[in-house]
């Protein structure tokens, strides 16, 4: 979009009031002067959808008894930081609302902003506060009861309310409810007051007319992401390939790729976590498209390493790699051993890791495969824009209130989107909340763990910490069964000359200790008695010896040289008993020294230690998280 900031974290976006609708270029295509509103930055503006225009709607009814200033609008959502969820609604040109979702209760709030105020206080038949005796600057003050005169409606502390005084119209939120108003010393918290600003009303507006106002900025992104692409592949004889993951951003992509490319294969990985509509939404458009759909499947990758690794959480995405980059990276090597190049839906709106997306891009963890990102400086209503243009057939799911969709229990999803799947498919709910309940009652964890979404995060952020505080939670278990490492002493001096560093490592064993003889390969020469359950390797970096008991011990000439052969040693003995056998590291290996069977297995004949295996493998990289 072509939205310039402002200050104070604001962005500045358009909107036309002929057309009614947001204006995604410098100017609408009806040839009106686009009108210029601040919303928060970054300004990953949506279309409220479906179930989520039914839901903006249905709080303003419970709020003020009407929606009308809505019905038949064209109506967006901007995500704004929060707890949970948290979006400005964006009406009529200008912020007139955010709603958030409040994890503890479970519930929607909406929090009325000055435009809408005056948007609704026309036609609003309750929560309406007439009040008078108070002078000066009121923006952030409590009004006392006394100088209240009218109210109207019955409504419970913490309600938006619309605030009248003489001519003024504001929005403010109840400290008390309906019926004790008036006799509380703070009844309402003013958040604005002044003159109606004015604001034009919109015309009926909805998809055709948003299409049709940024016909020409979307027709020109095309043509420029179109251009990007056969410049790329000019001269390259690699099969082309899009990623088709069921969501909006690789549907764009792919009807970008569609304009350069007429047949590519499609790549699904069904990661066994897949909600049934993108399963049957995928096959459907691929079939109606004449397309091959190429699958990836996982099977029951995830429930076979749930119960070593846990529930994954947004800061220990374990399963991306066991679900998807490992069944991605087999069916790449198998059907394109040349390698592909790939067409993604990749945004720098999306997440912070994509924020320095660039046009072509590669995946450590899947060799052969070079990806192009034509959609990474879109936003969401630039996507939705483009594929409503387009006619392209989307995932019903977004029509459900769904902002993303990608495995039903991902770590990664808000606990509103989690209450959504509750109501559309209780029954895989049932089956994940149960799993969680069984895993915090096994750690001695409280049950807030799963009511709260706290089983989300490794290491809670700020917001949930504070959260846990209110509660009074201690979210540390009581017990264990998953791996840990009690450190004996960190890397220090030795009266011997040097540094060592010594620890025990508790693993599940699910191997033999021998298992950990391959994996030390990857770190330097080994030797290893079965009988005696002694590994010892050494490198450059000095000499490590891991026994049967979990005992790790390390020296080197160096304090660095300690640390870093500690650290790999432990991995080491991680990967030899958690190895998920996704393969990963045997694509990437350049001596082709790695296999995977049961374990993992290296070839001393052709492993050269270079680590590159160690990088790409999940168990390696999730170290300080598994222990």
């Amino acid at each position: 979009m072509a939205g310039a900031y402002a200050a104070n974290g604001k962005t500045v976006m358009r909107w036309c009031d002929r057309c009614g609708t947001l204006v995604l270029g410098d100017a609408c295509s009806c040839g009106s002067h686009a009108r210029a509103f601040e919303a928060n930055s970054p300004g990953d503006v949506r279309p409220a959808m479906g179930d989520a225009g039914k839901l903006v709607r249905s709080l303003f009814i419970e709020a003020f008894g009407t929606a009308a200033p809505l019905e038949r609008k064209a109506v967006f959502l901007n995500k704004v930081p929060g707890e949970d969820r948290a979006d400005e609604v964006i009406a009529h040109g200008t912020v007139i609302a955010v709603i958030r979702f409040d994890v503890e209760s479970g519930g929607y709030a909406l929090d009325l902003r000055q435009a809408g105020a005056e948007l609704f206080a026309p036609c609003a038949e309750s929560n309406v506060v007439s009040f008078s005796g108070m002078s000066g600057h009121l923006k952030g003050k409590s009004l006392p009861g006394s100088c209240i005169r009218d109210v109207s409606g019955g409504f419970s502390a913490g309600a938006p309310v619309i605030l009248r005084k003489g001519g003024k119209i504001g929005a403010g939120t109840a400290l008390a409810s309906s019926d004790s108003l008036r006799d509380a010393e703070k009844a309402v918290r003013i958040r604005d007051l002044a003159d109606p600003s004015g604001t034009p009303v919109s015309p009926d507006s909805g998809r055709r007319r948003f299409v049709e106002a940024n016909r020409r900025h979307l027709s020109a992104l095309e043509s420029a992401a179109v251009s990007d692409i056969r410049s790329f592949l000019k001269g390259r004889s690699k099969p082309v390939t899009a990623s088709f993951s069921g969501g909006k951003d690789s549907l764009a992509a792919l009807g970008i790729l569609l304009n350069v490319v007429p047949d590519p294969d499609l790549l699904f990985i069904d990661t066994g976590l897949e909600f049934p509509e993108t399963l049957e939404y995928a096959e459907r458009f691929a079939s109606s498209r004449g397309l091959n759909l190429v699958k990836a499947e996982a099977g029951d990758a995830f429930r076979r390493n749930v119960d070593a690794f846990g529930p994954p959480a947004k800061d220990f995405r374990w399963c991306c790699k066991v679900c998807k980059l490992g069944p991605i990276t087999d069916l790449i090597s198998k059907r394109y051993p040349e390698g592909t190049v790939t067409v993604e839906g990749n945004r720098t709106l999306e997440s912070f890791s994509r924020s320095k997306t660039g046009f072509v891009s590669r995946n450590p963890f899947v060799p052969n495969q070079t990806t192009l990102n034509p959609v990474r400086a879109w936003t969401a209503a630039e996507v939705w824009g483009y594929i409503w243009m387009k006619g392209l057939e989307y995932n019903p799911l977004y029509d459900r209130d769904f902002e993303r969709i990608g495995c039903y229990l991902c770590a990664s999803c808000l606990s509103s989107e989690w209450e959504n799947t509750r109501r559309i498919h209780p029954d895989m709910h049932a089956e994940w909340d149960a799993y969680l309940r069984r895993y915090a009652e096994e750690r001695g964890l409280p049950q807030e763990y799963v009511d709260l979404g706290f089983w989300r995060w490794k290491v809670l952020p700020p917001k949930m910490r504070a959260i846990a505080q209110r509660h009074g939670l201690d979210l540390r278990p009581k017990s264990s069964s998953g791996p840990s490492m009690k450190v004996l002493k960190g890397a220090s001096s030795c009266a011997a000359g040097g540094f060592s560093a010594e620890a025990v490592v508790t693993v599940p064993r699910s191997r033999p200790f021998v298992s950990v003889e391959d994996s030390l390969r990857t770190i330097g020469e080994v030797r290893c008695s079965e009988e005696y359950e002694i590994a010892m390797v050494r490198c450059r970096d000095g000499t490590a010896k891991l026994f049967g008991g979990g005992q790790v011990s390390v020296v080197s000439k160096t304090e660095e040289g300690a640390s870093r052969l500690f650290e790999r040693s432990v991995k080491a003995l991680l990967r030899a008993q958690m190895c998920t056998s996704c393969g990963i590291c045997v694509k990437r290996c350049p001596e082709r020294a790695v296999r995977v069977d049961d374990g993992l297995h290296v070839d001393p004949r052709l492993c050269t230690s270079c680590g590159i295996c160690e990088g790409s493998c999940m168990v390696a990289h999730y170290y300080d998280k598994l222990l």
